[in-house]
């Protein structure tokens, strides 16, 4: 009896230990296909430039997302077969990658050809991936434009603006939970920085302004010379004919304008002059008939 006993609890154990390896055969066999997934960062995103890739965004709380899941895993096990690589973005982790690559719906799907990327709008079904690679039906579909691609500088600045708004995040956070800060006291520590931020900026500003375009008080002015230029032209005869002879030169522009300026406003003060003058004269004169005339 002892020994059935003993052979009975030997069985249970070894029953025990075959189960214990097939549920670890088990899971190490759903971490092996998971892994066909490859994860993108925004260290590793410019590696989907290059080659043929299939690229998920999505996020862990998004319930379309989680039930996607489970299609786009059994379509990575067809990635060696199609020559696509297929890959996810988690945008909670990566919000720097949400803002490239302008994310307003989840999930997303992206195809990229060498640089070229194309969203995808299709069924979200293992045979229905399989068959937009294989039959190329992304050809059909019109590229985004050079200046929104992701590598583009507008969606970089777009990307840093993403990671600045979480870092400022990360930042009331650690004000409010870790050192015990106020809510509105994190708020006025943001507040100033941003208007010493907005102070150095217009300083910047400024500076470069004054030294790209100075402004009229200080600005070089040329130096004119003070020769004299005729302003009258002379007339060299040559072959018979009278040809007219400029003396003026490209250097001496500014003292001749100098010079009509001044000669139009000796002029206008002549011609004044003269028009008083001959008023007084004219009126000296009837005077002085009147007075024959009485006499």
């Amino acid at each position: 009896m002892a020994a059935a006993g003993a052979r009975g609890r030997l069985r249970l154990r070894l029953t025990r230990l075959l189960l214990l390896v097939a549920v670890l055969a088990s899971v190490s066999t759903v971490q092996a296909k998971r892994s066909l997934v490859q994860v993108i960062t925004d260290h590793n995103w410019r590696d989907i430039l290059e080659g043929e890739w299939m690229v998920e965004f999505y996020a862990p709380w998004c319930p379309a997302c989680q039930h996607l899941q489970s299609e786009w895993n059994e379509f990575a096990e067809w990635s060696d077969d199609l020559g696509v690589n297929v890959a996810k973005v988690d945008v909670t982790e990566q919000p720097g990658l949400s803002g490239r690559f302008i994310i307003t719906a989840l999930p997303t799907i992206y195809h990229c050809k060498d640089g070229e990327f194309r969203k995808y709008q299709g069924p979200r079904m293992k045979n229905d991936f399989i068959d937009f690679i294989d039959g190329k039906k992304w050809e059909a579909i019109e590229p985004m434009y050079s200046w929104l691609r992701p590598s583009s500088f507008l969606m970089t600045s777009m990307s840093a603006l993403f990671q600045l708004s979480m870092w400022i995040r990360h930042c009331h956070n650690y004000f409010t939970e870790v050192i015990g800060i106020p809510v509105w006291g994190s708020y006025g520590i943001f507040a100033l920085i941003t208007l010493f931020s907005g102070l150095a900026l217009g300083l910047i500003l400024v500076f470069v302004a004054d030294c790209v375009l100075p402004s009229r008080r200080y600005r070089h002015q040329p130096h004119c010379s003070q020769k004299k230029v005729p302003l009258a032209k002379r007339l060299k005869p040559k072959d018979g004919q009278f040809q007219e002879e400029d003396d003026e030169t490209e250097d001496d522009l500014c003292s001749q304008a100098k010079e009509n300026s001044s000669q139009t406003f000796e002029k206008a003060v002549l011609k004044d002059c003269g028009d008083y003058f001959q008023d007084t004269v004219r009126k000296r004169t009837m005077e002085s008939t009147s007075r024959t005339d009485d006499s």
